[in-house]
C-alpha cells in the first residue's frame, strides 16, 4: 500500500484545474462574436442586410445580459477613456446631424461592437484572447478559401451576394470573381480583397505569437500561416503590402529595444526607427507614381483621390462638428446615394478614416480620433518594449503576447490611410479591446480577466499588484 507524505517530492501529482462548461461556452461565444467581426460584410452577402443586423443586435444584447451574469471585475479609472469620448461625441452629433437616420442606424454599430470589444477584454485572459482570436481567423481563412473553391469548381462562374449566379455591370459588384484558378484578385467571404489582405496579415501575427508560446499542434499553426500567406498574396492589397512592411518595421524595432540594458540606448533605436519611418513615408509619397504602377495600381490609389477631394469639400463647409456621424455611408440614404461614384456604384465610405472623420465630426472628431490611436499606441508600443516589472524585480521575461497590439496598431494606422474600415467592424473592435486590455491588465497573467477565471474556477481570487 502506498503512502504519501505531505512533502512535494512524494505528494501525488494534483490534476489540472479544469475548466466549467460555462467558461468553455463563453469563450466560444468571444470566438463567434470575433468571427462576426473579422468576416465583415460577409453576413450582408450571404443572408442580406435585414438578417445581418438581427444577428448582429441580438449578439449584442447576448454579450449584455453575460456581462450582467457574469460580473467580472472591473477597473473603472481604468476604461478607456478616448474611447468613450469618441462614442460619446459620435452620439451627440445627432443633435445637428445632416442624415439622423444614417447617425442613428450606424451608432447603433459602433455602441455594439464598441460594447463588444470591452466583453471580451474583461471576461477573457490574455492567452485566452490571443487563442480566441487564432480560432476565429481560422474560420474565416478556412471559409474564405473553401468558399473561392466552391466557387471555381461547382459554380464555375462569377457569384453575387445572395449566391445569385448572373453577370453583373462591373466586377466590383461580386461577391466572388471566380479567380481561384483564374489568376486574379481572390475576394473570400467578404467580398472584398482590400478587407481580406490585412485579415489574413493579421492572422499570420497572430498565428506566429501562438507558436511563440509554444501552443500544442504547432505543426498545423505553420499550415494555417501558409494559407494566410497564400490568401494575403491572392489579394494583392496595395494597402496590406504597405502594412506588411510597416509590421516588419515595428517588430524590428521592438526586438532592438528589448536587448537594450540601459534608458539611453534606447536613444539610437529610436533614432534609427524614425529615419526609416519618414524615409518610407517620403519614398512612398515621391516616388508613388512608381511603386504603385510596380503592385499593379494607379498613383491615384484607383481614384481615391477624387474621392478625398469630394469630401472635404462637403468637410469645409461645416469645419468644426462636421454633418454628422456616418460609418459607414447608408447608400439609401439621400444624402449619399448617387453622391460619389465609382465603378457604376454609390461609394460607401472615404476610404481614408481622417477624411471621413473630418466630414462627419469635424475637427473636433479629428482631435478626439486622434487621441485614441495615440493612446493605444503610446499604451501598446510600451507594453511591447518594456519588461514586465511591479517590484523590484528587474528579470522576467518577455511575453510573445506583448507584441500583438502594437503590430496590429501598425496594420490599422496603415489601413487607415487608404480605407475607413478601422472606424468599424474588426479594426475598431481590436483597437478598442486590446487598449482596454492593456488598461485593465497592463502585466500578462495578471488582472480582472484573470480574476473571472479564478472565480468561474472556484479558486481564491486576489488583487493585482
Amino acid at each position: 500500500m502506498a503512502v504519501h507524505s505531505k512533502h512535494p517530492a512524494s505528494a501525488p501529482p494534483a490534476p489540472p484545474v479544469r475548466e466549467k462548461s460555462g467558461h468553455l461556452m463563453l469563450r466560444g461565444w468571444c470566438i463567434f462574436v470575433m468571427f462576426m467581426a473579422l468576416s465583415g460584410t460577409a453576413w450582408v452577402h450571404a443572408f442580406g442586410e435585414l438578417s445581418a443586423a438581427v444577428i448582429t443586435i441580438a449578439g449584442g444584447l447576448l454579450s449584455v445580459a453575460l456581462w450582467i451574469v457574469i460580473r467580472p471585475p472591473v477597473a473603472w479609472r481604468r476604461l478607456p477613456w478616448f474611447v468613450v469620448a469618441f462614442v460619446a461625441l459620435a452620439t451627440l452629433s445627432l443633435l445637428w446631424s445632416a442624415w439622423p437616420q444614417t447617425t442613428a442606424l450606424t451608432l447603433l454599430l459602433l455602441w455594439i461592437t464598441t460594447t463588444q470589444a470591452l466583453f471580451i477584454g474583461n471576461v477573457l485572459t490574455w492567452r485566452e484572447l490571443v487563442r480566441a482570436a487564432a480560432s476565429a481567423l481560422k474560420w474565416v481563412l478556412a471559409l474564405s478559401i473553401l468558399f473561392e473553391l466552391w466557387v471555381a469548381v461547382f459554380v464555375q462562374a462569377p457569384v453575387l451576394p445572395g449566391f445569385e449566379v448572373a453577370t453583373a455591370a462591373d466586377p466590383i459588384e461580386y461577391w466572388s470573381r471566380n479567380n481561384l484558378f483564374e489568376g486574379g484578385r481572390l475576394q473570400g467571404i467578404m467580398g472584398n480583397a482590400n478587407l481580406l489582405g490585412p485579415v489574413a496579415l493579421l492572422a499570420i501575427i497572430v498565428f506566429g505569437i501562438r507558436i511563440a508560446l509554444r501552443a500544442p499542434r504547432r505543426g498545423l499553426l505553420w499550415a494555417w500561416i501558409g494559407l494566410s500567406a497564400y490568401l494575403f498574396y491572392r489579394a494583392s492589397s496595395a494597402t496590406a503590402y504597405v502594412a506588411a512592411a510597416a509590421v516588419v518595421v515595428v517588430l524590428a524595432t521592438v526586438l532592438l529595444m528589448r536587448r537594450a540594458r540601459r534608458p539611453h540606448e534606447r536613444t539610437k533605436y529610436y533614432v534609427a526607427y524614425a529615419v526609416v519611418g519618414l524615409g518610407g513615408l517620403a519614398a512612398l509619397y515621391f516616388l508613388r507614381d512608381s511603386i504603385f504602377a510596380a503592385l499593379g495600381r494607379s498613383a491615384d490609389l484607383t481614384g481615391r483621390e477624387d474621392i478625398w477631394d469630394a469630401v472635404l469639400e462637403r468637410a469645409g463647409e461645416r469645419p468644426w462638428l462636421g454633418w454628422g456621424y456616418a460609418t459607414p455611408w447608408a447608400p439609401w440614404d439621400p444624402a449619399f446615394d448617387g453622391w460619389i461614384i465609382d465603378h457604376g456604384q454609390t461609394v460607401l465610405q472615404a476610404h481614408n478614416m481622417w477624411v471621413d472623420i473630418r466630414m462627419q465630426l469635424g475637427i473636433v472628431g479629428v482631435v478626439v480620433t486622434a487621441f485614441v490611436y495615440l493612446a493605444f499606441v503610446w499604451r501598446s508600443w510600451f507594453f511591447a518594449v518594456d519588461r514586465p516589472r511591479w517590484d523590484l524585480r528587474d528579470d522576467r521575461p518577455y511575453s510573445p503576447i506583448t507584441l500583438l497590439p502594437t503590430l496590429i496598431g501598425a496594420i490599422v494606422l496603415v489601413q487607415g490611410l487608404a480605407e475607413s474600415s478601422p472606424l468599424l467592424l474588426w479594426g475598431w473592435m481590436f483597437v478598442v479591446m486590446l487598449g482596454a486590455k492593456i488598461k485593465q491588465s497592463p502585466h500578462v497573467g495578471v488582472g480582472p480577466a484573470e480574476q473571472s477565471l479564478a472565480i468561474e474556477r472556484g479558486e481564491p481570487t486576489k488583487q493585482a499588484p
